[in-house]
C-alpha cells in the first residue's frame, strides 16, 4: 500500500510538472525521459547507476544478463549514431533493461517475486525521474521568480568572512587540475550516492525485502522539497550575481577577487533562464547524507564519503555556485529531513519529534535572519558569525546524540548455567 501510494503521488507530481513546463513552451520531465528511450540521454552514468539500483533485487545470474543486454543495446546505438553523425552518449541500454524488467515483472512474475521486482524497477526509475523533475523545477524557478535575493545573502555572508570569495581564489590558484577534480565530484554526486546505496541494499536479493530506511529515500526527498524553498528564497549565486557569468544582470564583476561592498541590500532583477537554486545548497545537503550513510560501511566507503563531502563543499563555494550561508542552511536542511525519515521508519516518538521540530525551527530562523537581518549580521561579524556556526553545530550535535540512542543495542549472549558436579 505504501509503495502504491508513493507511485501514485510521484506520477501525479510528474504530470503536474509536465503541465507547468508545457505552459512555458518547454518539454517536462515525462517527455524528456521518454526521449531517452531512443535519443541520446543527458547522463549515461546516471542511467547505469539507476539500473544498478534496480539490480539489487536480482540474482547474480540475472545481473550478468541485465548488464550484457544493456551494453549490447548501447553498442548498437553507438554504431547507429556514428553512422548518422548524431550526438554520442551511452545509457539507452540501461533504460531499456529497466523498462524490460518492469514488463517481465508484470507478465512473468507473480506474488512476492513480482512485487519485489517492481520495487526494484520503481527505485531505479525514481532516481532517473528525480533528475528530470529537478531540471523542470529549476526551469520553473527561473521563469516565475524574476527578482532574486542575492544581495541579502551576500551581505549576511560578511558574518562568515565571505567564504565563497576565499574558496574561489583557492580553486583558481590550484589551476585546471583542482578545478577538474572538483567539477567531476560536483557533477557525479548522484553516482556517489548510488555506490553507498548499493552497499546498504546489498542483501535485498537474499532477504527478499528492502531495509526500512536507506540513502535513496533521503536523497529523493531532499530533491523534492528543496526546490520548493527556491520558490520562497530565490538566489542565483555569486558567480552570476557578482561574477562574469551574470553578464549585464550582475551587480558588478567582483567574484572571486573583490568582496561585496557593504550597504543596504535590495531585490535585484535577473534573467529568465538562470536557476534560482542556491538557498539551501542541495549539493551540500546530498553530500551530507552521503557522509552520514557511509559511516556504517567499510573503511574505504567511510573515506570516500568524507572525501565527497569535503570536495563538494569546495566545489560549491570554489566555483561560485553558493554562499557560505547556503552551506549552513543545506546542512541543517539535510539533517532535519534525515531525522524525519528515520523517525518515520522506526515510529515517531518524543525524541524524533523534538529533533525534527528543532531542525525546522533553526532552518526557518536562518532564512528569516538572512532576509531581514543581513545588515546587522555584516556589521557585527564576530557575534553573528559564531552564532550561525553554533546553530548548525547544535543541530549536528542533536542529530548525533539522538540517533545514537536509536541504534539497536547489542544484547550479550546468555551464558549457560554451570551444572553442579554429581557426587
Amino acid at each position: 500500500m505504501l509503495w502504491a501510494t508513493v507511485s501514485v503521488v510521484a506520477l501525479g507530481f510528474l504530470v503536474a510538472l509536465e503541465i507547468a513546463a508545457r505552459h512555458y513552451g518547454l518539454p517536462g520531465p515525462i517527455t524528456n525521459q521518454a526521449k531517452e528511450v531512443i535519443f541520446a540521454p543527458k547522463s549515461g552514468p546516471l542511467l547505469y547507476a539507476s539500473m544498478a539500483l534496480m539490480m539489487v533485487v536480482l540474482t547474480w545470474r540475472e545481473r550478468f544478463i541485465a548488464i550484457g543486454c544493456a551494453v549490447g543495446i548501447d553498442v548498437v546505438f553507438f554504431f547507429v549514431r556514428w553512422a548518422v553523425d548524431a550526438k554520442m552518449m551511452f545509457g539507452n541500454g540501461a533504460l531499456w533493461v529497466i523498462l524490460g524488467c518492469a514488463v517481465l515483472a508484470v507478465t512473468r512474475r507473480t506474488g512476492q517475486e513480482r512485487i519485489l521486482l517492481l520495487k526494484g524497477v520503481g527505485l531505479g526509475l525514481l532516481l532517473v525521474a528525480g533528475r528530470k523533475t529537478g531540471d523542470t523545477w529549476l526551469l520553473i524557478t527561473s521563469k516565475t521568480r524574476p527578482a532574486v535575493l542575492d544581495q541579502y545573502v551576500a551581505t549576511a555572508d560578511h558574518a562568515l568572512g565571505n567564504p565563497s570569495w576565499i574558496a574561489g581564489r583557492i580553486v583558481k590558484a590550484t589551476g585546471s587540475v583542482g578545478a577538474h577534480v572538483l567539477d567531476y565530484v560536483y557533477i557525479q554526486l548522484a553516482v556517489a550516492a548510488v555506490i553507498v546505496a548499493l552497499y546498504q541494499l546489498r542483501n535485498v536479493a537474499a532477504e527478499r525485502r528492502f531495509p526500512a530506511h536507506h540513502l535513496v529515500r533521503t536523497f529523493l526527498v531532499i530533491g523534492l522539497l528543496g526546490p520548493a524553498i527556491y520558490m520562497i528564497f530565490p538566489v542565483v549565486g555569486p558567480i552570476f550575481a557578482y561574477g562574469a557569468d551574470g553578464g549585464h544582470w550582475a551587480v558588478a564583476d567582483l567574484w572571486p577577487n573583490t568582496p561585496v561592498p557593504g550597504g543596504a541590500p535590495h531585490h535585484m532583477a535577473f534573467d529568465e533562464f538562470t536557476p534560482r537554486n542556491c538557498m539551501p545548497s542541495l549539493h551540500t545537503a546530498w553530500a551530507t547524507t552521503i557522509f552520514i550513510h557511509s559511516r556504517k560501511g567499510p573503511r574505504i566507503l567511510r573515506i570516500a564519503g568524507a572525501f565527497w563531502l569535503i570536495a563538494t563543499l569546495g566545489a560549491t563555494l570554489g566555483f561560485g555556485y553558493h554562499y557560505g550561508a547556503d552551506i549552513i542552511a543545506g546542512v541543517v536542511f539535510a539533517l532535519t529531513i534525515e531525522a524525519a525519515l528515520r523517525s518515520l521508519a522506526r515510529g515517531w516518538d518524543r525524541s524524533g519529534i523534538q529533533l525534527v521540530a528543532y531542525g525546522t525551527a533553526v532552518f526557518t530562523a536562518l532564512l528569516v535572519s538572512y532576509r531581514y537581518l543581513p545588515v546587522e549580521m555584516a556589521g557585527h561579524p564576530w557575534l553573528f558569525g559564531p552564532l550561525l556556526v553554533l546553530a548548525m553545530v547544535s543541530v549536528i550535535y542533536g542529530f548525533v546524540r539522538t540517533t545514537r540512542v536509536w541504534e539497536p543495542k547489542a544484547v550479550p549472549a546468555r551464558q549457560p548455567e554451570l551444572q553442579p558436579e554429581l557426587v
